[in-house]
């Protein structure tokens, strides 16, 4: 998701400053009082504009509007170059095999308390290429040679695996965990960073392992 924009980027910009009521921002933009209320309302239902409180007015209290802190994050890009260093810090103090043991706990680790998918390893993996677009990739599952693949046009990650292509250990770790089954990178890093996992068949429990 990128910032609003237009006039409601406008709004959005005027809250990134403090929090206001319709008539304060109605009347720093020369519009009337319905028109803020009608991009308010959008913003709302998109999950980046709030109500923080009420205010006094002339005849009743007044809603006081501010920006979400999921909208403030889409201003920031202190994210890519920050962490991206972090990475390279973290890969040269640590050396490789500490390090992409690290990022395979982190991808685990975000996965700890979100509910797993049922049904079919089709059916999960298509659940896990839905959760790969909600961290901002572009991605569909296909069956290819036999075997199900979760492809997507462009990488999430792309700012870290351009220099860091263990980042990708972090999304196979994720998946792994999320769909239950073996996640495996098969990831293009030229003509444009693309995102691709091979999803196994389901792991083995370890009752079932133990009885072979």
């Amino acid at each position: 998701m990128r910032p609003p924009r237009g006039t409601a980027g406008q709004l959005a910009g005027l809250l990134r400053v403090r929090g206001q009521t319709v008539d304060e921002l109605a009347a720093t933009l020369g519009l009337t009082g319905n028109a803020v209320r009608l991009h308010l309302a959008r913003l709302e239902r998109d999950g980046l504009v709030h109500r923080v409180g009420l205010r006094p007015g002339v005849s009743r209290p007044a809603v006081v509007y501010a920006l979400t802190p999921e909208c403030e994050l889409l201003y920031s890009r202190a994210y890519v170059p920050v962490l991206t260093q972090l990475l390279h810090v973290l890969a040269t103090k640590l050396g490789r095999a500490r390090f992409d043991m690290i990022l395979r706990e982190v991808g685990r680790e975000l996965m700890a308390s979100r509910p797993r998918p049922a049904g079919t390893l089709q059916r999960r993996a298509e659940q896990g290429s839905a959760l790969l677009n909600e961290l901002g990739g572009l991605s569909h599952v296909a069956r290819e040679r036999g075997r199900l693949v979760i492809r997507g046009d462009s990488c999430p990650l792309a700012a870290a695996t351009r220099d860091h292509p263990e980042a990708c250990n972090a999304v196979e770790s994720l998946l792994t965990e999320f769909v239950g089954a073996p996640a495996r990178s098969c990831c293009e890093r030229e003509n444009g960073m693309r995102c691709c996992f091979t999803i196994g068949p389901a792991r083995a429990s370890r009752g079932s392992r133990a009885s072979r």
